[in-house]
């Protein structure tokens, strides 16, 4: 992939944007629940038959699961991270820098996730589950090779990016606590996904062409992976409707918002990642037959 990304570069970026927890969500914040958290093109709410009323808190629902799915993925990121710093302390003193600043930048969103989700729980008044717990996930991740998780994680960065520039940015319609919250997240995040291009450079340069396409089949696995389980959390997702709404939908309604909600997880979390340009670009330049697999394994999935 030609790109201009340089470990110096990143961090010079990283340190102009970088914020403090306080500034973007305070611990005693209190949320608009009488506006829409998600933007429509991540949410996917309004065309469902059911009441204004009952769009907004299914959305509201979706947005409480989509910031506890980022906490759960960084769980994984973050000793990734680590451990490829671990490899060359020695060495490129801003190699070293930046990787440690990507790993305590992670560490922070964490935190941010696991603030907003008191903020939520207080605001909201009903219980909403979600998958877990988050080390036996990062343990399975972590359990596959190096080149597939930092594809993974890539496929991660850049959706983060692409969910932010294509939906929220031009909302004014969505809850201003949130949205400033997804505009930090996105800011620090814009730096991570140019360090784990270096990182799965680095990784697929040890590699013999074989093993690189091992590598992406086993990122392929991952996706499946990554596919039930969000199918678990929207089953959640929609339990935890159900009990906000104080209502139990019959069958075949279940179902059919099941369906449609099913749509909108999986391109927000599979498809966005797996079709972005800079993503297929990178894989491009480690394995063409790789990226073709991707491809149309995203056309089935979405």
């Amino acid at each position: 992939m030609a790109h201009s990304y340089s470990y110096e570069s990143a961090l010079k970026v990283a340190e102009k944007v970088a914020f403090r927890l306080d500034e973007v969500l305070a611990p005693e914040a209190e949320f608009d629940f009488g506006l829409p958290f998600l933007p429509e093109g991540l949410a996917a709410c309004e065309s469902l038959p059911l009441s204004p009323e009952e769009r907004l808190t299914l959305n509201q629902v979706r947005a409480y699961s989509y910031l506890c799915l980022f906490g759960l993925v960084e769980e994984f990121i973050l000793p990734f991270v680590l451990d490829h710093a671990r490899g060359d302390l020695g060495g490129d003193d801003a190699r070293t820098r930046a990787l440690l600043g990507f790993a305590a930048e992670e560490a922070k969103h964490i935190q941010l996730f696991k603030r907003f989700r008191g903020c939520f729980e207080r605001g909201f008044g009903t219980r909403c589950d979600v998958i877990g717990p988050p080390a036996a996930i990062a343990r399975a991740v972590l359990g596959h090779g190096p080149l597939s998780v930092s594809l993974l994680i890539l496929h991660i960065e850049w959706m983060t990016q692409r969910h932010f520039v294509e939906s929220v940015h031009d909302s004014t319609s969505i809850e201003p606590r949130f949205k400033k919250l997804l505009h930090g997240h996105w800011l620090e995040e814009a730096q991570h996904a140019k360090l784990d291009t270096l990182m799965v450079e680095a990784i697929a340069a040890e590699l013999e062409p074989r093993e690189i396409n091992a590598g992406v089949e086993e990122y392929l696995e991952l996706v499946h992976e990554l596919k039930d389980l969000l199918d678990a959390q929207l089953s959640f997702d929609v339990e935890g409707f159900e009990r906000a709404r104080r209502m139990s939908l019959t069958a075949a309604y279940r179902d059919e918002v099941f369906r449609a909600q099913r749509r909108a997880v999986r391109w927000t979390f599979l498809g966005a990642g797996m079709t972005h340009p800079n993503f297929l670009a990178t894989l491009e330049s480690i394995s063409p037959s790789g990226a073709s697999r991707v491809r149309a394994t995203a056309a089935t999935l979405c």
